[in-house]
């Protein structure tokens, strides 16, 4: 993903909450390898701009790593609208909640802490977004749990679809991860309760819209 064609995109996102600079930067320091998990500038330009075309009451994402997803989400919430973030990792507890704050999304950003497939079935909400960016092995999983919790015209968008170009490889590798992919992708294909593609935009992103 740092192909030429990648750099230029990268230099052409556009303007992106200064917010967002910062904790590229501090999750560079404070999360080292893992730091390739952010959704990062291009991706984030894209989730600011999709949700302000949806214009969304309300978010969930399942997966939130440091915040840099949810704060881009967050920038197309009505007035009043909410964003439920899950994350199972409380470790960047401290640098989530600085972003929030310094983003000015305090009142607009709930952080759940938790097992994903525990905490969903517990959600009483209806969401005009889901953003399903977590543990690869549990994509069905989180698709199928979150389903009935968007509303009809509403989307699902799931991240790293392409997995490194993995998905398209003549003979796939074995491991958890990409065969969840596959089975994930293709569950998506043949739901006929949705209609969607995915959009080749930095790992492969889904956009799913429910009938």
């Amino acid at each position: 993903m740092n192909s030429p064609l990648d750099n230029y995109l990268y230099d052409h996102a556009g303007e992106l909450p200064q917010v967002l600079e910062w904790l590229e930067n501090e999750t560079l320091k404070q999360a080292g390898h893992h730091s390739k998990m952010l959704a990062g500038p291009v991706l984030g330009r894209f989730l600011i701009e999709f949700s302000k075309l949806v214009a969304p009451a309300r978010i969930l994402e399942i997966g939130t790593f440091t915040g840099y997803s949810a704060i881009c989400l967050a920038q197309g919430l009505k007035s009043d609208g909410v964003l439920d973030a899950l994350e199972k990792d409380e470790r960047h507890l401290s640098l989530i909640k600085d972003g929030i704050e310094r983003a000015g999304l305090t009142s607009k950003i709930n952080l759940h802490f938790g097992d994903a497939k525990e905490l969903i079935p517990q959600i009483k909400e209806e969401y005009d977004i889901v953003f399903i960016d977590a543990n690869k092995r549990e994509y069905c999983s989180y698709y199928n749990l979150a389903f009935n919790l968007v509303k009809p015209g509403g989307y699902i968008l799931a991240d790293n679809v392409l997995w490194y170009g993995k998905v398209i490889e003549e003979t796939p590798p074995k491991d958890a991860q990409t065969q969840e992919i596959l089975r994930f992708n293709e569950m998506v294909k043949n739901d006929r309760r949705v209609s969607g593609f995915i959009l080749p935009l930095r790992d492969g992103l889904y956009v799913i819209r429910k009938l």
